[in-house]
């Protein structure tokens, strides 16, 4: 554990009251109080930004001073904060001048090669954990009693590794016992994990969406009988509807979106009720923005700008660097959660679509296709498929098919003429659609990812996207 505040009774008693007050505020406060926290919130990470050089060079720049802020309706005054902006501020630009580097310097995927670093401080480390506690209860689980697996990333940077082997975890196993939760790491091989879970037998299982449907295609040749939870949770990377669809069928049970990142912290989660994602606003406010930075009317598709609501070390303030899809919508549920809601959340794992028109498509729209498919014949032999673009008017679909499923209900061929069918309805006659089926697919160089959507077209500038 790094640094004394995790020892000092002042930061003890914060956590304590951060626990008892924050973690359930979500199902007794209304919206229109949400809304009175975040602006009282925004107003002291305004404050906090302003002895940061990055923020003060930027606001002095555009004019704007933290008395200008009254509250989050006032948000849009303040300018955009890009990952450039970070990269070329690091390390002392990022913090506030004449303070040590507080908490944990952590780091990005860098999918673009390029990786972003920031500092976390300890409290923040706490509100990652309480996101996840609020997760769990949104999910039927209790984080003192229910047995959970988490495969997470531990490598040193990450913030796993801060939360669960740094900070916040060593701290409460002080006090009480956590034998209920087992965190694994993402580096282990998954026949490895499988056999651990057996062992563990978690009521609660969470990983990302890539290694959950790697632990399903060794369930579906017979491993891991024992591995039964009642409930599932993918985080990290975009959840298709085919990958959840297929992790659900070898489970034989629920899969629910959780939405986090690096640098914002806990972010949304789905609804239990299937009706969207409960934003955690008070956690993050999130804006939806079209190419030109625009605020999306409701409904529409745009991209992310978030705002971090607590925590110090390198605030993070109409934030541009996620470079997510987001749909916001009305609440729609009855589940009791009071939040802000998205019907979808789109990931960096998919490229946008560019239409021989010029107009830029969501995958939303066509990555469902393969799992409505294998619905529709009652036949679950696709283990994976990749969707590339290499023209405006050519896209590709590589197709894996399971060996043990092969001559299983409808044929290869006919399975495949009707994924080429549905896409090619889907995207148009002006549109070449190919459908082959190949051995494997490729993850990226960078890591074991593989991407659902890779469009090769370059995108055209200031222009609109839409899904559907």
């Amino acid at each position: 554990m790094t640094g004394s505040a995790f020892t000092s009774p002042l930061f003890l008693c914060r956590i304590l009251k951060s626990y008892l007050t924050d973690v359930n505020r979500v199902w007794h406060t209304s919206l229109e109080e949400l809304q009175q926290y975040q602006s009282k919130m925004l107003r002291r990470m305004v404050e906090y930004a302003y002895t940061v050089p990055l923020y003060h060079e930027k606001y002095k720049k555009e004019g704007v001073h933290p008395r200008d802020i009254k509250g989050i309706e006032d948000i849009h005054k303040l300018p955009l904060i890009s990952k450039d902006d970070v990269r070329s501020h690091y390390p002392d630009g990022i913090v506030p001048v004449g303070r040590r580097q507080p908490g944990f310097l952590l780091s990005t995927s860098g999918s673009t090669g390029k990786p972003v670093f920031f500092y976390c401080d300890h409290f923040s480390a706490v509100r990652r954990l309480e996101g996840f506690v609020r997760t769990l209860r949104a999910y039927g689980g209790d984080w003192r009693r229910s047995k959970t697996a988490l495969i997470i990333d531990l490598a040193p940077g990450s913030v796993e590794h801060a939360t669960y082997q740094q900070s916040t975890i060593p701290l409460l196993k002080r006090f009480i016992s956590l034998d209920n939760i087992k965190y694994i790491s993402l580096d282990e091989k998954p026949e490895d994990i499988l056999k651990e879970l057996e062992v563990f037998q978690p009521e609660f299982l969470g990983s990302d969406p890539n290694m959950l449907q790697k632990l399903s295609v060794l369930k579906n040749k017979g491993l891991g009988k024992k591995v039964a939870p009642r409930v599932l949770f993918a985080g990290g990377s975009m959840l298709d509807e085919y990958t959840r669809q297929y992790v659900e069928q070898a489970f034989e049970t629920r899969l629910f979106d959780v939405y986090g990142s690096t640098e914002a912290g806990p972010m949304a989660f789905e609804c239990v009720e299937g009706k969207g994602y409960h934003v955690q606003s008070d956690f993050v406010y999130m804006e939806s923005m079209n190419e030109e930075y625009e605020p999306v009317p409701k409904g529409e598709p745009g991209h992310l700008v978030i705002t971090r609501l607590y925590g110090r070390g390198t605030p993070i303030i109409r934030y541009t660097g996620i470079e997510d899809i987001i749909v916001p919508v009305d609440r729609q549920t009855g589940c009791g959660i009071t939040t802000e809601m998205l019907s979808h959340i789109e990931g960096r794992s998919a490229d946008l679509l560019v239409l021989p028109n010029g107009r830029l498509l969501s995958p939303l729209v066509i990555t469902g296709i393969p799992a409505k498919v294998m619905q529709q014949v009652n036949s679950y032999k696709i283990d994976q498929f990749q969707i590339i673009q290499h023209k405006e008017d050519d896209i590709e679909i590589l197709v894996v098919i399971n060996e043990a499923k092969r001559k299983e209900g409808i044929s290869v061929e006919n399975l495949l003429e009707l994924l080429h069918q549905q896409f090619q309805t889907q995207l148009g006659k002006e549109i070449t659609v190919t459908v082959h089926e190949v051995p494997s697919i490729q993850p990226e160089t960078r890591s074991d990812y593989v991407k659902v959507v890779i469009s090769h077209v370059k995108k055209p500038a200031r222009k609109r996207y839409n899904n559907g």
